[in-house]
């Protein structure tokens, strides 16, 4: 039986570097075709245009019959002020979804090292994996509310949602180093000591991994300061938003970094965590490496392909150590050159 893969290019870019992700794919697997079924279903602003929603009910349905999903980009300036915004239309996903957990590795390659805006002495080394609630917090708390003279949003979490997470970053500190950092604002923040409280709770059922909590922004100076001291880091929400992104610079570029998201059902997501560049879009200029990274933890991940899964990683970093680079990185190779150059080295 053919495994489901409900793939959503969504906006701007995502449409190339999706062709790229899905083209490597075909050839890494040599009987892709028997083995995944490739759906195309319209999400983000391209669906907007064509729905008059950004979530139709049609891709949602597919999307939880799926064995994975792959997701480009969504978003652009187009549909800033529509009715419903592409970027409300992922949070939905999400939530209809409930992947509550967020994942982001964040190693800088031997082929990224001179491009990083950080010393080559402390970014060598830099290996670690950014887990973040993705499903409650302040981006879905109630109430909330804008006017004209006051705004207030609510940070919400139940034990239960950090009980989950917590324990998804401890289950993945075990394949590691066994060290878990579990970043808050305990010193200002209810939910944070909350957070604190229920982190400690679940340690105790992982007496093989080392427990330690940071706040927030004395986190956020050290992932530029020593990347290379950090293994798994679970947060919340928001500060898993920010940290990841902040996090994101370290390779020198967004290009070159996936994510996958999980649910409690065994959905998952997966996805670059870079934007849609709409300023580039149908130029053949993005760097389609995090799309196909993401493609790569797809294989691993839900159908234990690790053998063609290290096989794609090593190709992209060959590719970029022979100086075939996108423009984000100062070189000259177009999405489809750098893609053809992926393949033929595959």
């Amino acid at each position: 039986m053919k495994n489901k893969i409900a793939v959503i290019a969504g906006d701007g870019i995502g449409p190339e570097i999706m062709a790229s992700a899905i083209e490597v794919l075909r050839n890494a697997v040599e009987t892709a075709e028997e083995k995944f079924d490739f759906q195309f279903f319209l999400f983000g602003g391209a669906a907007i245009d064509e729905c008059g929603e950004p979530l139709p009910q049609s891709t949602l349905t597919a999307c939880k019959k799926a064995d994975a999903i792959l997701l480009g980009a969504i978003g652009g300036p187009k549909w800033e002020k529509a009715k419903q915004t592409p970027e409300q239309g992922l949070l939905a996903l999400r939530k209809e979804l409930n992947l509550y957990a967020n994942i982001r590795p964040i190693s800088v390659n031997d082929a990224l090292i001179d491009f990083s805006p950080i010393k080559k002495e402390r970014i060598q080394g830099t290996d670690f994996v950014i887990v973040r609630e993705l499903t409650s917090g302040i981006y879905f708390g109630q109430p909330r509310q804008l006017n004209k003279e006051q705004a207030y949003d609510t940070n919400f979490y139940q034990a239960d949602e950090i009980r989950r997470i917590i324990r998804k970053a401890f289950e993945l500190a075990q394949t590691r180093k066994k060290q878990v950092l579990s970043v808050d604002k305990a010193n200002v923040l209810a939910t944070s000591k909350l957070w604190r409280r229920i982190a400690e709770e679940v340690a105790c059922e992982f007496p093989d991994c080392q427990l330690q909590h940071q706040y927030v922004d004395s986190a956020a100076m050290k992932i530029i300061q020593n990347p290379a001291a950090f293994d798994v880091i679970v947060t919340e929400n928001l500060f898993g938003d920010i940290l990841s992104d902040e996090a994101s610079v370290l390779p020198g570029t967004l290009g070159v970094l996936p994510s996958a998201s999980f649910g409690v059902a065994g959905n998952a997501l997966y996805e670059p965590i870079h934007g849609s560049a709409p300023d580039i879009a149908g130029k053949n200029l993005a760097n389609p490496v995090s799309m196909i990274l993401s493609a790569s933890m797809m294989l691993r991940q839900s159908f234990g392909m690790d053998e063609i899964a290290t096989k794609i990683e090593n190709a992209c970093f060959t590719t970029m150590a022979a100086g075939i680079l996108t423009a984000d990185l100062g070189g000259k190779a177009t999405t489809t050159e750098f893609t053809a150059a992926l393949n033929q080295r595959l």
